[in-house]
């Protein structure tokens, strides 16, 4: 045998054998999907008459706002393909156009959709303004008190997009964007997910975002700082833009060949905002309005859903005693006898969290009631071990506060 094939077949058989980890994640990819499959299955929920739940994405930019030539058609497509409610758009401003004036807006498809926008500051905070305003993208940048009053003026919201790069931490912001698609992604080595991509993107486009999914822990340690004392609304972000991928185009813009990882419809399903709305005047699946929508968002009546892992919906968390009952955003005074209560569709590992320490911790549980002896900002986190090693530790549901006062 010649040299030259010598290296040839060592060099084929090793390139065989690097590919054997990536073989063995495509099939823990396919045990993953299996068990959210038994999962899904084996749901069932309590009927709560009070609220109407309703499911969407925030965080989502369209060819407007730059880093992204998604159309609003793809983007209405996307959302109808994961059965949403609403989305949320937050297009970035520009000082030319009034991007909140021109993005989606409304119902379309049956989804509702609200403008809103991305804004950086003069200190390079981010924020999200709910609806947004073609105001904020004056020049140069307005500064995070500005935009903080400016979205308040309106009766608008503010969240604090990307929390590891803000500053401005004592502005009266509505909420904070605890976890973020992006932010998460940045973490991923880039040679393993070509690999995976390769073996698994055309079977499991959405669950390859399992390989990388992280407890956002530092996220959450700030958020319960704030939450001590005042409310901080938590949502996730899902920073669509449909822009990573590698593809060829015609003269028109027509894609001729190529792959597109982060397509709408797959980031869409990663994971959700789950808001309850009271159902006094709602009268269909799609009634919700943007103002009811907003309403419950600054309320802080919302949970975060990583619905990739499992349908969430049907998650309950509530506080009772002589005062009333109230549900996670709520503040409740507090009394002997005040119980917690938390309702999950599956059997699940359950955290409950005090002021940002761990109450309780216990698995196997669907359903979960608890007697309080002290004032503190509950949460709730959940769990789902019986998906395996791979996501073991991720987040399945995160739960705003309930605030016994």
């Amino acid at each position: 045998m010649s040299r030259v094939r010598k290296i040839l077949l060592i060099s084929f058989a090793l390139v065989l054998l690097s590919q054997i980890p990536f073989a063995y994640r495509r099939y823990r990819l396919r045990q993953l999907s299996a068990a959210i499959e038994s999962v899904n299955s084996s749901r069932s929920i309590e009927n709560t008459a009070e609220f109407v739940e309703y499911k969407g994405v925030v965080h989502v930019h369209s060819f407007l706002g730059g880093h992204s030539s998604g159309t609003f058609q793809e983007i209405i497509s996307a959302a109808q393909a994961n059965n949403l409610n609403f989305v949320v758009m937050t297009e970035h401003v520009e000082s030319d156009i009034n991007t909140a004036q021109m993005t989606l807006s409304g119902m379309h498809g049956g989804v509702l959709f609200i403008n809103g926008n991305e804004v950086k500051t003069s200190t390079d905070d981010r924020l999200l303004s709910i609806p947004g305003d073609g105001n904020l993208s004056t020049s140069p940048a307005p500064s995070t008190s500005v935009v903080v009053t400016n979205t308040h003026s309106r009766a608008a919201l503010s969240f604090v997009a990307y929390p590891t790069e803000f500053k401005s931490w004592n502005e009266g912001f509505d909420g904070i964007e605890v976890y973020n698609v992006f932010t998460n992604s940045k973490r991923i080595n880039l040679v393993l997910a070509f690999f995976d991509a390769l073996w698994s993107q055309r079977a499991y486009p959405d669950l390859l975002f399992a390989n990388y999914l992280e407890r956002p822990s530092e996220n959450l340690k700030k958020w319960d700082e704030l939450t001590t004392t005042r409310k901080v609304v938590a949502i996730a972000g899902n920073d669509s833009h449909s822009n990573i991928g590698l593809q060829v185009h015609d003269g028109s813009g027509k894609v001729l060949v190529g792959v597109q990882l982060d397509p709408y419809t797959t980031s869409f399903r990663l994971v959700r905002i789950h808001v309850l709305v009271p159902s006094r005047g709602v009268s269909g699946a799609n009634a919700v309005t943007s103002e009811a929508l907003i309403a419950a968002l600054r309320q802080g009546h919302c949970f975060i859903g990583f619905d990739l892992l499992g349908d969430t919906s049907g998650f309950r968390f509530e506080a009772v005693n002589s005062k009333g009952r109230r549900i996670q955003g709520d503040e409740i005074p507090f009394e002997p006898g005040t119980q917690l209560k938390v309702a999950m569709p599956v059997a699940s590992r359950i955290l409950i969290f005090r002021n940002g320490e761990v109450f309780l911790d216990e698995s196997g549980v669907k359903l979960k009631e608890v007697t309080l002896t002290e004032r503190g900002s509950y949460r709730v986190e959940v769990n789902l071990p019986q998906l395996g090693k791979l996501t073991s530790s991720a987040p399945w549901i995160i739960s705003n506060p309930i605030y016994v006062r």
